[in-house]
């Protein structure tokens, strides 16, 4: 209505009684692009570099695996780039190996390591390391963060060339490489995604994904089952071998903003890690 009415007036020198034409197109982009900032999904990355100086508590957690167990690390805060509100939900898991992760405060962790390389989850409940290593444990029916580093130049390469083979085609030559050595049949390696997945692409090889309830997908190619609540998170290669980080987080319903936190800031440890 602005703009329509600027051009009807045509009377000269009314610019300071009635906006210009391009006062008022500024105008509606600025409305446009405050209404897209606002939104949950973007509310994070909006803000999270102003905020570089919020800090949570650190939690250690005890690690157990191929040389046995080892004791959780210490330390007192670590340094987020999330905004203060929402960094007093939150807390950062770290066992000895591989990455940490942010995830609700009063939730509980524990990891596991080998050769293949490291798996940190976080979970509301107490989380016993005999369950995790034990052939019989299934995975998380509830609510549930894992975090996992996989060596691509060990074991660990199954699971990189399984993940590549879904998302990242342009290294479809790793995949290639591993299927030749005849330990896994080229079925173990499905190409493409999975159809009801939701992709955005970070950068060339680090990519946001959202397993839809009650479907498979990268979400759910973890230790957290399937069930009636999403998964969300994220893929990243790095090195030239290459290996993978990859972290699968399901929370409760209202906890995007937190959701969208916890991937962002991983995904910025990777980055200051050189790994991306």
């Amino acid at each position: 209505m602005c703009c329509r009415e600027a051009r009807a007036s045509g009377v000269p020198g009314s610019i300071a009684m009635i906006p210009s034409m391009k006062a008022c197109h500024l105008l509606r982009a600025y409305s446009v692009l405050w209404a897209v900032l606002l939104q949950p999904q973007f509310f994070v990355f909006a803000l999270a570099p102003h905020n570089a100086g919020s800090k949570v508590p650190f939690v250690g957690c005890r690690s157990d695996g191929q040389t046995g167990p080892l004791k959780a690390p210490r330390a007192e805060l670590k340094k987020v780039a999330i905004p203060a509100e929402i960094a007093g939900h939150l807390a950062y898991y770290k066992a000895q190996d591989g990455f940490g992760v942010l995830a609700p405060r009063g939730w509980h962790c524990f990891a596991t390591y080998g050769s293949n390389g490291v798996n940190l989850y976080v979970t509301p409940a107490q989380i016993k390391g005999t369950e995790l290593l034990s052939s019989g444990w299934k995975g998380f029916s509830g609510q549930a963060i894992q975090v996992s580093e996989s060596i691509g130049d060990t074991s660990g390469r199954f699971a990189v060339a399984q993940t590549i083979a879904r998302v990242f085609p342009d290294r479809k030559d790793f995949v290639d490489r591993v299927v030749s050595e005849g330990v896994e049949p080229a079925a173990s390696f499905p190409s493409g995604a999975y159809p009801t997945d939701k992709l955005t692409y970070r950068w060339k090889h680090a990519v946001e994904f959202e397993t839809p309830p009650d479907a498979k997908g990268l979400g759910t190619d973890s230790k957290l089952l399937v069930n009636g609540s999403p998964v969300r998170g994220v893929a990243i290669l790095f090195g030239q071998e290459p290996s993978l980080v990859k972290a699968s987080v399901r929370l409760p319903s209202d906890s995007l903003v937190l959701t969208k936190a916890i991937i962002n800031q991983l995904e910025n440890e990777v980055r200051a890690a050189g790994r991306q």
